[in-house]
């Protein structure tokens, strides 16, 4: 259908959409782990966004969170020891040349393992990532000044998880721009 992939299919409306999860993770020293990519049609549009992806057929949110966290970064988790889900979140934004709408769920998650592996990337995700870093959240928030970072106010809602969380699920859109 698009360059987004198979795993994006047209909603009611025409616009390719999927269910994804992803993964706020934090290391011992409370950093938090964030990916960096650009859009290939538009090499100078770049922002920092949370590790996951996607899910497959059949798959749960926790499921695919600790599947696209493998893939996409080497770190295995069990699917127990994720927190949540905090946050869902229902996004819109233009990538590829495409307009497009993703359902998210998002986990937290803690881990001593903080060496990186990319050998589960895909073709899409070689094209488009320029990489992964461990932020201190300090840091993370003088980047957000400049630099996009989803979803929007993470240095907010990660200080308030990286220590535990109140049990509450947060709600989120972003850049819907229709009822969907």
């Amino acid at each position: 259908m698009t360059e987004l992939g198979a795993e994006w299919v047209a909603d009611s409306e025409g616009v390719p959409r999927r269910v994804a999860a992803r993964v706020v993770l934090f290391d011992s020293s409370g950093r938090i782990l964030l990916a960096h990519g650009h859009d290939a049609h538009q090499p100078e549009h770049h922002w920092w966004f949370t590790i996951g992806g996607g899910l497959e057929p059949g798959e749960s949110p926790r499921q695919g969170a600790v599947r696209e966290l493998r893939e996409e970064t080497g770190i295995r988790l069990d699917p127990e020891v994720l927190v949540g889900p905090v946050l869902y979140r229902r996004a819109e934004f233009d990538f590829l040349n495409v307009t497009a709408r993703q359902d998210e769920w998002f986990f937290l998650a803690h881990s001593s393992t903080t060496s990186l592996d990319f050998g589960g990337w895909t073709d899409l995700e070689r094209d488009v990532l320029d990489g992964q870093r461990w932020w201190t959240l300090d840091d993370l928030e003088e980047e957000s000044t400049h630099t996009e970072v989803y979803p929007r106010g993470l240095t907010t809602l990660a200080r308030e998880w990286r220590e535990g969380w109140d049990g509450s699920l947060m709600r989120l859109e972003e850049g819907l721009t229709s009822g969907n």
